[in-house]
Formats: structure tokens, C-alpha cells, sequence
């Protein structure tokens, strides 16, 4: 059956025509676009492009902030025929944006007036890029257009060639493409993930299939729009429910529209939310901040209520249950004196979030469950349009640690180092089937090739399914720590528990390539170490040893005797730390555009670190490089 995106929203605008579907922030206060009036404006969009030459299987590239605009624009270039080729608005290096629109082949760019410097600069480097539409007021130069006199375009357009015009999204099939989305690339050149309008539709009737989204239901889309996941879960899903989709107020720079996120939340009050690690972590460092600011005692009883709903809840599945139910009528004051405070800053409404982009800790989905908005996880790859299971508030489809149940229809196996088929509950890499699997990499037909095999896609990711059909993903295959006598380990559920558990330790990379014994980068938490060092009075002499030592203490934790022992095989925890100065940053890039940490590029980042710390004089906590390090931390 032929169900293309256009097929999707024009069948939703026949249904909730008058419903509000998106909100921007203008003149003070969210205003609201509906189905009808965006349909209006992606046909004149998409018009306009044709009549600047754009055809179909042309691509088009959108370089902006999250806006209607942004939506709109991807609507209309498929009214148009074309192929959407998004851009995550972080790539500052000319060479990143200039690789990806020249091995795109782009034709014509939306780029935002913040985005706009970026393409005047290698401009002169695409004879390819014909058209430069800018969203926005600003001064245009010599072969830019803007957005209005597109649109304007586009009505004259459709008054003469209307019927022809709307032949063109009504002609796209199933399998054309509908967006080459560029891997934030970990490893070598990005890869352009080619997704079919078929990949995308689909992937929405899969996700529907665990998530429940009413037509009343708002969202508040804080990721970048280019992220698959922002796009399936953030709109596309939301139009075939008929539900409303607001983007975050743009501000002057990209720090100052992060800042409107707190305020833009309270005014959208959204009933979900979608979020990533990076984001989940920022809102708990900011609620347990504003918890600390009120003093010892609201600390202490908010630290009870948490410990006491922790318990009440087991692991999500299991909550009330059995004995616990002695528990609710505490969990309900505890509810009603601090949670129901700490949930009025989301907007009062808010539901649940959907986490992607990376594993969370079961720690971190343990502590908004307890504040009463679960952080539902779940798991996918842009290669798979992106999702492939989700934890969900539906029939106790949630359990801390898992990444939820599996989408229907679906096909899921997992497979040992010999591509066998093994049993439940054994672990090995995560292969799909289904609907959603891209039709490949542009022109990379090799990676095609290694990536999916007889249409099964092989995720590189490791994992297991559990008895009862949760999945649990363990880490990437390849980030895996090898020893000295071959024994592999994936560290990154042991990293995202030292992060998530230590206030003095803010970003970790554990590391182990057949050496005599695992070491570990780590950046300390600059704000709690000078904290704690100032309640322990310390001497200004003796400040980075004990900072040396207070970081010590933490990984020996998960020690034998220590509070978290067993947690973790003994033989891979660190024994070794580089402690740095240097945060893994976008900046710096040893972060990606999707917040995570590109292993590799730490690595050799801090090559010189690593080498020394497999040394006679690195090994030891107190070491003249950590010390110095420490110094200029904590002084």
C-alpha cells in the first residue's frame, strides 16, 4: 500500500484540518499554525522551489534553528518532489557543512540568518548550490532569496500550474527517497543515510504500536530537528495523531535559546517531552540546584522522598507491588509536598519523556520516575529511521535499564561473533528487519554492503533480550575494552553509572587495548570538587591531593567493601586515572551533534595522557601530570 509522507499529512490535514498543529513563539506568546494553514504554506514553498528549476530527486538542504519554517520547508520540498537533506546547525568547521552538501549534490539550502555566514563562506566551493533561501530578516546578497518572496513565488506558481503541481507529491512511491540524514561521524567521513518516505511512515505505525500520543497531546521539540529522532518522534509521529508541535524561541546565540527552553516549557506546558543523556542530566543537575538553594532540611526530606519512591517503584515494572504497597500513601505526600513543585516547572502537564540518542542510566530513569515523570528510554539508529524498541507507559512496558519492548512488526535477532543466532538472555550484536531499515548509504556502497545483508540491518550495537521481551543494550561492539589475555568488556554502562553516581566526576572514557590493566580518562565536576574541599576546610597546599584522593575514592566505590561493589567485574575497573583539565566538548570535538562522546577522538585527544598513565610513575593517583591538572581545577 503506497503511503508516503505527503500521503501521511495530507490524509491528517483532511482529518484535523482546523486542529492547531504547530506553535512558534512571536510577538510574546505562542501562536498557533493548523494542519490546513501549514498545508497552505508547504504547497507554497514547495512551489516556489519549482518555479526557481527545482525537480524531482533534486536535493535540498536545511541548515536552520528548530521553527515552523524548518517543518514547513521540509513539507513543501516533498510537495516538490525533492530530496531533504537536513544539517545539523553544530557543524561550525566549513570543511564539515562543504564535505556534506557537495557529496549531497545540493541543489538549493533554507538556511536561518544565524546559519546564514556559514554558507557565504563556502559558497564559492558548490557550483552545485543554485538557490540560497534564507528564513529570516537580514540583508540578502546576490543570489540568495528570501523565504517570503519564495512563498510569493510559489502563489503565482500554483495559480497557473496548481493541478500539475500537486501530480508531483502525489507521483512519490513508497520507495523514493525522502532524506539523506548525515552520520555524526565517530570514525572516518560521515555517511549519508539514505531514508525512503516508506522508512519513515512506517516507523511511525511501528512506534504507535508501543506509544500512545492523543490528538490533544503537545510537544515542545528542544533537540535539533535534523536528529531523526526529532523528526519521527518529534512531528512526523505528532501528524498522524493530530496532535500540536512547538519549536523552541530562537535566540541571538546558541547559548541564549538554550536559556529559553525553562521559560518556553512553562508557556507550552507539554504533555512529553523527547530527550537525550546530555539534556536528562542537565534537568536533574538543575532540579537537585534549585533543591539545594532551599536549604538542608528540604534537601534531606527531598533526598528521603526520593530514596522512599525508589523503593515503592523496584525497577518500573514492578511498582506497588507486593509488599511496596505499604509505601503509597507515603509516596503520595511526598508527591504532593515536593514532586508535584519540581513537575510545575516542566508546565504542570508533563507526562513522560521519551529518551534517545544513547543508553541512559538506570539510575538517572530511577529518579525521574520518583519525581513523576518517567523518562521512558528507548533505543534506535538513523539507519533504522531511528526507532527500534521503546520503554512506554502502555500495559507496564517500562523497566529501569531496559531499552523497552521491541516495535511491531518488527524483526529482531541477535548474533554472536560468527553471525549465529543466539538464545535469550545471551548477549551479541543487535540485527533488525523491517519496513524502516534504510535503503543504504549515498554513494558508499560498500559501507551498504557490510551494514545490511539480506535485509537485515547489523547495528554494531550489543545487546541481549531478556525472558519477558525487554530489550537491553549494552554498548557498541566496537568501543569494547580488550585485555592482555583477549578478554573483551563493554565499558559504557559502567561509564554512564560512575557519571550519573559521582557529583565529582562529570565525563569519564574508560580505557583498556590488551594493556596489563584498564585506566580511565576523567574530567572532574570543577563546581563539587571545589565544594567539597571547602567544607573539608583543606589547605590551599594540599587541594589537588586530596581532590586526587576524593576522585579515587570514587571509582574504589565499586570495589569490594565499597557501596557499589559487584556492580561491575572487578578486573575492568580503572586502576589507573589520567585526570585532565580539558572537557569533552563540540568544541574540542570529542563530542558529536548528538551529545555523544566519540571514544576514538578522546583517545587520541589525550594520547600523551594514556601512554603516561601505562607507565611506571603514571599509574599512581598522585601523579606530578594529575596533580597539575588538579591545580588548575581547585587551585
Amino acid at each position: 500500500m503506497k503511503k508516503t509522507i505527503i500521503d501521511l499529512f495530507e490524509a491528517s490535514v483532511r482529518k484535523y484540518g482546523a486542529k492547531t498543529f504547530l506553535l512558534e513563539k512571536r510577538h510574546h506568546k505562542f501562536e498557533p499554525t493548523t494542519y490546513a494553514e501549514t498545508r497552505e504554506q508547504a504547497l507554497e514553498a514547495g512551489a516556489g522551489l519549482a518555479a526557481l528549476g527545482i525537480r524531482p530527486g533534486d536535493k535540498v538542504a536545511i541548515l536552520a534553528e528548530g521553527s515552523n519554517a524548518w517543518i514547513i520547508s521540509e513539507l513543501g520540498l516533498f510537495y516538490a518532489g525533492a530530496v531533504s537533506v537536513p544539517l545539523s546547525v553544530k557543524l561550525e568547521e566549513s570543511n564539515d557543512l562543504l564535505f556534506r552538501m557537495r557529496h549531497a549534490e545540493v541543489k538549493a539550502v533554507f538556511v536561518s540568518k544565524h546559519q546564514l555566514p556559514k554558507i557565504r563562506r563556502i559558497r564559492a566551493g558548490l557550483p552545485q548550490l543554485e538557490q540560497v533561501i534564507v528564513l529570516g530578516h537580514i540583508p540578502l546578497e546576490s543570489g540568495e532569496t528570501a523565504y517570503g518572496t519564495l512563498k510569493r513565488l510559489g502563489r503565482e506558481y500554483l495559480a497557473k500550474n496548481k493541478e500539475e503541481f500537486m501530480e508531483i507529491g502525489q507521483a512519490i512511491r513508497n520507495d523514493d527517497y525522502a532524506t539523506i540524514t548525515y552520520t555524526s561521524g565517530t570514525t572516518s567521513d560521515p555517511k549519508g543515510v539514505i531514508l525512503t518516505h516508506r522508512n519513515y511512515t512506517a516507523n511511525v505505525e511501528q512506534a504507535l504500536s508501543r506509544v500512545d500520543i492523543p490528538p490533544h497531546f503537545r510537544t515542545l521539540i528542544i533537540l535539533p530537528l535534523d536528529h531523526c529522532f526529532a523528526h519521527v518522534v518529534g512531528f512526523y509521529i505528532m501528524i498522524a495523531c493530530g496532535a500540536s508541535v512547538a519549536t523552541v524561541q530562537i535566540g541571538a546565540t546558541p547559548m541564549e535559546t538554550l536559556k529559553n527552553i525553562p521559560q518556553n516549557i512553562r508557556e507550552v506546558q507539554p504533555h512529553f517531552l523527547l530527550s537525550v543523556p546530555a539534556l536528562a542530566k542537565n534537568f536533574r543537575k538543575n532540579i537537585e540546584s534549585s533543591i539545594r538553594a532551599k536549604g538542608r532540611f528540604t534537601e534531606a526530606l527531598f533526598n528521603l522522598a526520593l530514596r522512599t519512591a525508589y523503593a515503592y517503584n523496584s525497577d518500573g515494572y514492578g511498582r506497588g507491588s507486593g509488599w511496596r504497597i505499604v509505601l503509597a500513601p507515603v509516596v503520595g505526600i511526598f508527591d504532593a509536598l515536593l514532586f508535584r513543585k519540581v513537575r510545575q516547572a516542566f508546565g504542570g502537564h508533563l507526562e513522560f519523556f521519551v529518551g534517545g540518542g544513547a543508553l541512559l542510566d538506570a539510575e538517572l530513569q530511577r529518579f525521574f520516575y520518583a519525581i513523576g515523570i518517567p523518562m521512558f528510554q528507548g533505543y534506535g539508529l538513523s539507519e533504522a529511521t531511528p526507532v527500534i524498541s521503546t520503554n512506554s507507559p502502555k500495559h507496564h512496558w517500562h523497566r529501569f535499564g531496559s531499552s523497552g519492548k521491541i516495535l511491531i512488526p518488527l524483526d529482531l535477532k541477535i548474533l554472536d561473533e560468527e553471525g549465529r543466532e543466539v538464545p535469550r538472555g545471551q548477549k551479541g550484536e543487535i540485527v533488525v528487519r523491517g519496513e524502516n531499515v534504510m535503503a543504504g548509504y549515498w554513494k558508499n556502497p560498500g559501507a551498504t554492503a557490510e551494514t545490511v545483508r539480506d535485509g537485515w540491518l547489523h547495528t554494531g550495537d550489543m545487546g541481549y533480550v531478556s525472558e519477558d521481551d525487554f530489550l537491553y543494550v549494552l554498548g557498541r561492539f566496537k568501543s569494547l575494552l580488550i585485555a592482555s589475555d583477549g578478554e573483551k568488556y563493554s565499558p559504557e554502562g559502567m561509564e554512564e553509572a560512575i557519571v550519573d553516581k559521582s557529583p565529582y566526576i562529570d565525563q569519564i572514557i574508560v580505557h583498556n587495548n590488551q594493556s596489563p590493566f584498564t585506566g580511565a580518562i576523567v574530567v572532574p565536576n570543577r563546581e563539587a570538587l571545589r565544594r567539597e574541599l571547602e567544607a573539608r576546610r583543606t589547605p590551599e597546599a594540599e587541594r589537588a591531593n586530596v581532590a586526587a584522593e576524593i576522585l579515587g575514592a570514587e571509582i574504589d566505590r565499586y570495589r569490594a567493601g565499597g557501596t557499589y561493589a559487584g556492580e561491575f567485574p572487578e578486573r575492568w575497573l580503572p586502576a589507573g586515572l589520567a585526570i585532565v583539565d580539558e572537557a569533552f566538548t563540540e568544541q574540542n570535538g570529542l563530542v558529536n551533534s548528538t551529545m555523544k562522546v566519540v571514544r576514538g577522538k578522546v583517545e587520541e585527544h589525550f594520547r600523551n595522557r594514556l601512554d603516561y598513565l601505562y607507565s611506571a610513575e603514571g599509574r599512581s593517583l598522585k601523579n606530578p601530570e594529575n596533580l597539575a591538572s588538579l591545580k588548575k581545577i581547585v587551585g
